[in-house]
């Protein structure tokens, strides 16, 4: 045994398997529908998020009801609905509360910024306005991202679909209000999410949204990416594949994936799925949606990626009331 031992080891060094890597890449099965007891509110330009064993669905377009799965149950209830209409935002969950910035409210293409961070608390069922946003420093369409215990908001548009598209990046501290101007992205973009991947801030995909020429156009191709550590920016050498807008995005071990969205270049809603490697820079595409979408979020619970609701169609209908996962394998 010893000898058959020896005869074959120079062999496995040679293929490189003595040792399992460790960074393998994650692999998403196939998208499927959920079958729940219940539908959620059908809506866009929405949050989806979990806290705890249970998934929320927020805001849109008009005044909805929050939408709460319950994981051990598979059902949906309602819950509070917002104070005031609050769509095209990133959430971002701190101390087990929903918070929205970088939101806007009212009718295309005329949206106005929110004043303030807005915050859902879903142990009791209650909204509550939160810190005021600096004037000068108020959009909507931003992404959203927390890390260390701050919130950074960056990018988005000031003046609903028509224009002032913003490179700007912030930093908002929950606990005391504090608000502090960073330094601006390479470049403007709006209807995107952020994600933080191995320590650093994620800006891929998105628009500068202009009405009144083509709302679906100026989709971005450069991904941007901040280091909290060194304060600055950079922009990766390789473009997103599939240019569009009205992404979800989320960090998944060292891969950015970024899913759904919307663009002028088709009328059904983006099945893409796309995983970016930070390590080395590559792109890969991983199995489509089983029904693309726009205008929602991403939830990452144990072995699966889930999303809920969002529209079909690039624009405003058709709103979903489905939900859908793939395994991660």
């Amino acid at each position: 045994m010893a000898v058959r031992i020896l005869s074959i080891l120079p062999l496995i060094l040679l293929l490189g398997c003595a040792t399992p890597r460790t960074d393998e890449a994650p692999v998403l099965g196939e998208w499927e529908t959920v079958d729940t007891e219940t539908e959620p509110v059908a809506r866009h330009e929405a949050a989806f998020v979990a806290v705890g064993n249970r998934y929320y669905l927020l805001g849109g377009r008009g005044i909805r009801p929050v939408s709460i799965f319950d994981t051990r149950t598979r059902t949906w209830t309602k819950g509070a609905p917002p104070p005031v209409e609050i769509h095209h935002f990133q959430p971002v969950v701190y101390q087990e509360e929903i918070y929205l910035l970088g939101a806007m409210t009212g009718g295309y293409p005329g949206e106005t910024p929110l004043p303030n961070v807005y915050i859902y608390n879903p142990v009791s069922d209650e909204w509550r306005e939160g810190h005021e946003i600096p004037e000068d420093r108020r959009r909507g369409g931003a992404g959203a991202v927390l890390h260390d215990g701050i919130i950074y908001l960056v990018c988005g548009i000031r003046d609903g679909h028509r224009g002032d598209h913003k490179q700007w990046l912030d930093a908002y501290n929950p606990a005391t209000g504090a608000w502090t101007p960073l330094p601006d992205a390479p470049r403007p973009r709006d209807h995107f999410q952020a994600a933080v991947v191995d320590g650093k801030l994620y800006a891929a995909a998105g628009r500068t949204t202009v009405a009144a020429t083509n709302p679906f156009a100026n989709t971005i191709g450069p991904v941007d990416v901040y280091d909290f550590e060194e304060e600055a920016w950079t922009t990766l050498e390789t473009e997103i594949p599939t240019q569009r807008a009205g992404t979800a995005a989320i960090g998944l071990a060292d891969r950015l994936i970024v899913i759904g969205g919307e663009s002028d270049s088709q009328e059904p809603a983006h099945a893409d799925v796309e995983a970016l490697d930070v390590q080395s820079g590559t792109w890969s595409a991983l199995p489509p949606l089983v029904r693309g979408r726009h205008g929602t979020g991403i939830v990452h619970d144990a072995d699966h990626l889930y999303m809920a609701s969002g529209c079909g169609q690039r624009g405003g209908e058709p709103e979903l009331s489905d939900m859908i996962r793939a395994r991660i394998r």
